[in-house]
């Protein structure tokens, strides 16, 4: 991290008791850090726009695990591309439905067509893709 630099910003007044009621919801300690944060989703955001952006996402997916085949059929997708996910959670919600969420690293582009196709397995009640950096950068 490299030196810290002082500047400042010029708000209208209602957008910064908006933003102070933000802070505060939010817990953090003081707008520096809120600041800080608001520019940081905006770099990753930027950043993982890039298809070719080395990343890491998150695959949160929820299913019935009586369909017929589809655990079956969720293991094999990941076993395909074991190289690219670092590791999975598995918890039983109750009776019938499942949640598995996977990590996977790689360049965004992969990142979302191994999603795409976890997602897209018939079954699958829910999926989401959640992608941000690895953090080198920030």
């Amino acid at each position: 991290m490299g030196n810290t630099v002082r500047f400042g910003i010029s708000l209208d007044e209602k957008l910064l008791e908006n933003f102070d009621q933000l802070i505060e919801q939010k817990s953090y300690m003081n707008r520096s850090e809120a600041i800080r944060d608001l520019i940081r989703a905006a770099l990753v955001e930027e950043r993982c726009g890039a298809e070719d952006q080395e990343a890491v996402g998150t695959v949160t997916l929820v299913y019935n695990h009586h369909v017929r085949d589809l655990s079956d059929k969720l293991t094999e997708q990941q076993h395909s591309h074991h190289d690219q996910i670092v590791s999975s959670l598995h918890v039983h919600l109750d009776a019938h439905n499942c949640l598995e969420v996977l990590i996977i690293r790689g360049v965004v582009k992969d990142i979302k067509q191994i999603a795409d196709e976890l997602i897209g397995v018939k079954g699958v009640k829910h999926g989401k893709l959640v992608i941000t950096t690895t953090g080198m950068d920030l």
